[in-house]
């Protein structure tokens, strides 16, 4: 079984284009996926780039996502770490990268800034690796 950690842009993608993730692969991410889903369509909605009603069967799609959300004191810790280490604003983006280094075997993220940024850090896997089966 391969383990991926997968950001809030991933789980979006994931429903929005009907990907169907085998069963050999399990997707890890942080409890605050959900909210940035959220927030990350509830923008698409208000630029006129995504209607309301799409928007609503994406959170659905989300919530019913086959995902195991984290939010322990470890791996809260470990965010707090990465993102003092790499001189963040925020621990948004070191929260995906907690769990993929405690939890995951790669971190699949549509952040080409994130995965650049933390390649040393967490192997990186691109969307297609959650196609493939193992």
């Amino acid at each position: 079984m391969t383990r991926y950690a997968i950001d809030a842009l991933t789980a979006i993608r994931i429903v929005r284009d009907g990907v169907v993730v085998p069963d050999e692969h399990q997707l890890v991410a942080p409890k605050s996926l959900q909210t940035q889903a959220l927030s990350q369509l509830y923008r698409e909605v208000r630029a006129g780039s995504l209607d309301r009603e799409a928007a609503r069967e994406i959170l659905d799609g989300i919530t019913t996502m086959r995902i195991r959300l984290l939010g322990d004191r470890v791996s809260r810790g470990q965010a707090w770490r990465i993102a003092e280490d790499l001189n963040w604003d925020d621990t948004t983006n070191a929260e995906y990268v907690a769990i993929a280094k405690l939890q995951a075997d790669a971190l699949v993220t549509l952040d080409e800034d994130l995965a650049r940024e933390v390649a040393g850090i967490v192997a990186i896997a691109p969307f297609e690796a959650l196609l493939r089966s193992a």
